[in-house]
């Protein structure tokens, strides 16, 4: 179950990275999802769906908080507002906080599209995936052990 809540998160991770990315991508995402655990068109259409809504509502709340951002950084200097930063930093407190909920809600409502045969060939595909990027990043470290020691 945390595999696919951390898969999910992967997928949330790009709404973050930048929406229009996330946007162009999101099909093949989806469709490598679809592929992977065997969806159907009705599951398929269904996270489609609970993305784009998320995607909406996180986009218009991104856009608000970068705002936020620009306003604290302009009010750094000498003659600063104590309170209005500490209000606006509030603020920013605020809609971070409703962007996890919501990408949280998003995580929950993909999860609950799934079968529990496709949840198990999900996490096991996560194991895989997971275990060969272990392999990748000890072989990494033995390359350059070598060449360090190499140098020596």
């Amino acid at each position: 179950m945390t595999l696919i809540r951390n898969f999910a998160l992967a997928l949330i991770a790009m709404t973050f990275a930048g929406f229009a990315m996330a946007q162009q991508q999101q099909p093949d995402q989806v469709s490598q999802i679809a592929e992977l655990v065997g969806l159907s068109e009705d599951q398929e259409a269904d996270i489609r769906a609970i993305m784009q809504e998320a995607q909406g509502e996180l986009q218009e709340l991104q856009a608000e908080a970068t705002e936020v951002q620009q306003q604290l950084q302009e009010q750094i200097g000498p003659d600063y507002d104590e309170g209005a930063i500490r209000d606006d930093a509030a603020r920013l407190g605020e809609l971070n906080g409703e962007m996890t909920a919501i990408s949280t809600l998003m995580q929950a409502r993909i999860d609950s599209v799934f079968t529990d045969e496709q949840r198990n060939t999900l996490e096991e595909r996560m194991r895989q995936m997971q275990q060969q990027q272990r392999q990748m990043q000890q072989q990494m470290q033995q390359r350059q052990m070598q060449q360090q020691q190499q140098m020596q």
